[in-house]
């Protein structure tokens, strides 16, 4: 990729909505997995258990739902009280059915840095070198992982 190559935008927003249609369309409970410990979450924290959030985005559930690009964002009660949600899309580790458990845990944003080296960035990787399985992950990096909360 070179400088005049433009950049996409992130895809996760719209993972989000496609997928937060998809379980609405089949009669789901939209159920969004967030990471609250990341800047600029605001959820109820009496909510928060573990660093960790679910939020039922159902209709009929929120009040003014919107996934942009940026954010999710809406209204919904906690403990009868009604409250203002605000979730960055980096900080929404999954979407899924209530119901089901089907879903997607979302991957993480994919970032070209020209400057990190790596060679000819318009060649793809040798297909004889095979990936290293046994190196570590990335230091602060953890495999995604989905687990169901009833």
């Amino acid at each position: 990729m070179t400088d005049a190559t433009p950049r996409m935008t992130s895809h996760r927003s719209y993972l989000l909505r496609a997928l937060n249609e998809w379980i609405a369309d089949n009669g789901m409970t939209p159920h969004l997995l967030v990471d609250a410990t990341q800047a600029g979450v605001q959820v109820p924290v009496s909510a928060v258990k573990e660093g960790k959030v679910v939020l039922n985005i159902a209709e009929r559930a929120v009040v003014r739902l919107l996934i942009d690009n940026e954010a999710v964002s809406f209204t919904a009660r906690f403990g009868g009280v009604s409250q203002a949600v605000y979730v960055p899309v980096s900080a929404v580790l999954a979407i899924y059915s209530r119901e089901t458990g089907q879903g997607m845990a979302l991957p993480d944003d994919v970032a070209h840095d020209p400057d990190a080296g790596g060679g000819d960035d318009d060649q793809p990787p040798s297909p004889d070198t095979p990936p290293d399985d046994d190196a570590p992950p990335p230091a602060g990096k953890r495999p995604p992982f989905l687990r169901v909360v009833k």
